[in-house]
């Protein structure tokens, strides 16, 4: 059964909050963040992504860097700007997004969890990346970011939450330049605390929605420290890291897109008729846009027009939890066997674009000229995402996009 433990958290005041709280790491990069912490010492990107305090030829795995963000750590407490709680403490995290508000819980998961598969994961994870995450966490010794988790939703501990909202001002509550709005509660009575953690007692698995490399850091990270210690307990820290738990019935996953640098030696119009083989094509035109509307319906960007793809029926497996993936599908039948792209991973001549661009972002890339052809994919559902991590598959690479991405920085999690 899934373990939700509350923790003195470090938190930022009130007055700086917005300046301080940003996007995670991994979603912007070292010129990004550079551009974005300009001019705001209190940026969490300074600890998050301190290369951005160095010279710009630095590597970003060197030692230097993760001593920066040591320092920067030391700086931003010792100045008052990540402050601790008094008491140990759950806090409830909101977003609002185009008009719709997901209700997440911020606590403390369990490393023994993670190991014992009782946080369930859907994606591979890459050790160099999990690497830098482990060098990050065992220098800072905290969590800086916390992990984006889902579970199944319990109509009990919806009612607690909304009560609590309905009855308490946020100690947070502002409009990042995203105009994703983001509001924060403190939940410090110990009653209500032990019932939350009592209920989440009973929840037999909770699953990772975003962040599989940072997620394994941290669990990996517990384990080192409790295998480094002859006193060990169990109650330790350590023995537990940073997430926000949202019930799955309110988070939205969005299109995951691709595009392609050439046909693979193909003129347009042999590419089109080796896609007829496994698809249905209608030309849909030159119109701005043109939007996959189902399962197994696709749109291509190629030649200045959009095209609909119907997957035949013989491509996929519905009784399949992987075989019923529309980017199982696109690999197997397009990506693969007619552009020759064998490894997702490690590929140049694929991107990846968040559904969050828009299809314009794809139209713009093929124009330019900087890519061949785009596809457009419907969007991965909860129910998929949870049914493939119970049956302890993995999915494709780049398949799930979620929005809105948590800011980091609201709470800090301190492994002693």
């Amino acid at each position: 059964m899934a373990v939700l433990k509350a923790f003195k958290g470090l938190r930022p005041p009130m007055e700086i909050v917005k300046q301080l709280a940003s996007r995670p790491y991994d979603v912007l990069n070292s010129d990004e963040a550079r551009v974005e912490a300009d001019g705001n010492k209190y940026s969490l990107l300074h600890i998050i992504k301190p290369e951005i305090d160095l010279p710009e030829n630095t590597d970003h795995y060197c030692q230097e860097v993760y001593n920066k963000a040591k320092s920067n750590f030391e700086i931003f407490k010792n100045n008052g700007w990540l402050v601790p709680d008094e008491e140990s403490s759950l806090y409830i995290y909101a977003q609002t997004m185009f008009g719709k508000t997901q209700y997440g819980i911020v606590g403390c998961a369990s490393v023994e969890d993670y190991l014992n598969n009782v946080i369930k994961k859907h994606e591979l994870t890459r050790p160099d990346k999990e690497e830098d995450r482990m060098k990050h966490v065992r220098i800072t010794n905290a969590n800086m970011e916390p992990v984006f988790f889902s579970y199944p939703t319990v109509a009990e501990i919806d009612q607690v939450v909304a009560d609590f909202v309905k009855n308490n001002a946020p100690v947070y509550d502002f409009t990042g330049e995203d105009e994703v709005g983001h509001h924060f509660w403190v939940i410090n009575d110990k009653k209500l605390v032990n019932r939350i953690e009592t209920l989440f007692a009973a929840i037999p698995y909770t699953y990772v929605a975003d962040g599989h490399h940072r997620t394994a850091a941290a669990a990996l990270v517990g384990k080192e420290k409790k295998l480094q210690n002859p006193n060990h307990t169990g109650t330790e820290d350590y023995n537990f890291f940073l997430a926000v738990h949202f019930p799955d019935n309110q988070l939205t996953i969005i299109d995951y897109n691709r595009v392609v640098k050439d046909l693979n030696g193909l003129s347009e119009t042999d590419f089109l008729e080796k896609l007829g083989k496994s698809f249905t094509i209608e030309d849909k035109g030159t119109s701005p846009i043109y939007k996959p509307e189902s399962l197994h319906h696709f749109s291509m960007y190629l030649g200045g027009r959009w095209y609909s793809l119907t997957a035949h029926q013989d491509t996929y497996n519905d009784n399949n939890p992987i075989g019923v993936l529309d980017v199982t599908i696109l690999t197997n039948q397009v990506l693969e066997p007619i552009l020759g792209i064998d490894d997702l991973r490690r590929s140049t001549r694929i991107d990846f674009v968040g559904g969050i661009r828009g299809l314009g972002e794809l139209k713009k890339r093929v124009d330019s000229g900087e890519m061949k052809v785009a596809f457009a994919l419907y969007p991965v559902s909860m129910s998929q995402l949870i049914n493939i991590a119970d049956s302890g598959l993995i999915m494709p690479p780049k398949t799930t996009w979620f929005e809105p991405k948590l800011r980091s920085g609201l709470v800090v999690h301190e492994l002693d």
